[in-house]
């Protein structure tokens, strides 16, 4: 299976896509912005408070942190207007200590998200009702719709979204019920490594399988592509709440690679 270095490259790269692509059509609504502090890619939007825009990539990816870094960072979120973001932190890579320099730094833990991987197993069947195909532009406002509203994106920001059409290494997928638009599912390639994301369902056409057909038909066109290794997360599982999509990732042959910490500005 792929190091956790690859495991964590292949989710940067996918999200640097999405961000350049976002950026070419950009208006002046989005004001997402990126920042460099050291090592630490930091990825905001004043206009778009979800914490999937607003997050730190590759801490620890080069050196381990320093408290001037991590101050640094909570600068640059505060001067851009933004009061709370993630900072994604690996704990393999940030060595024994780290905790206690976040703290000092300002950020206390949050919930993690679980990475996945599966290598070349043979992959499910596609049992659903709805129809499924991968989609271009002409279906990326309603790819961005159902994203969007499951995610708790604003409408303001659902262009951006739109925008992974127009990226050569995203492929969109989407379930139909007729003409309906009734889930969506990203796909990314690059070196042999896949990444899966934006899995969503629209409320109307839960519960029939949707979800589980778009994961597989993602599966197989990444190998069918020639991938070896594919990578998604999810939020981890805690009691009361056990992610409906955690079980959903683990029965299409995923497994468990590690636990991503998530660290806020206290009191954020």
């Amino acid at each position: 299976m792929t190091g956790i270095h690859d495991l964590e490259t292949i989710e940067h790269q996918a999200f640097e896509a999405w961000f350049r692509a976002a950026m070419a059509v950009d208006s002046g609504n989005f004001r997402w912005t990126r920042f460099r502090q050291g090592d630490a890619l930091c990825y905001g939007s004043a206009t778009e408070p979800s914490i999937l825009i607003n997050r730190v990539l590759n801490l620890g990816s080069e050196y381990k942190p320093t408290l001037k870094q991590l101050v640094g960072i909570r600068t640059i979120y505060t001067n851009a207007g933004i009061s709370r973001f993630f900072l994604h932190v690996v704990p393999e890579k940030l060595g024994t200590d780290y905790e206690a320099l976040l703290t000092e730094a300002g950020y206390e833990k949050y919930r993690g998200w679980m990475k996945f991987e599966r290598g070349t197993g043979e992959v499910g069947p596609v049992t659903t009702d709805l129809s499924i195909c991968r989609v271009g532009p002409e279906s990326a406002a309603d790819f961005a719709s159902i994203v969007g509203n499951a995610f708790d994106f604003g409408a303001g920001f659902q262009p951006a979204i739109a925008a992974l059409a127009n990226d050569p290494n995203w492929y969109l997928y989407m379930s139909f019920n007729g003409e309906q638009p009734a889930g969506t599912g990203g796909l990314y390639m690059k070196n042999g490594v896949a990444y899966l994301d934006f899995g969503a369902t629209h409320p109307d056409f839960r519960r029939r399988g949707g979800q589980t057909g778009v994961l597989n038909t993602r599966i197989q066109a990444a190998l069918d592509a020639g991938c070896s290794s594919i990578v998604t997360m999810t939020g981890e599982a805690v009691p009361g709440d056990e992610q409906h999509s955690y079980s959903n990732i683990q029965r299409a042959g995923f497994e468990e690679a590690y636990l991503r910490e998530n660290w806020i500005p206290a009191g954020s």
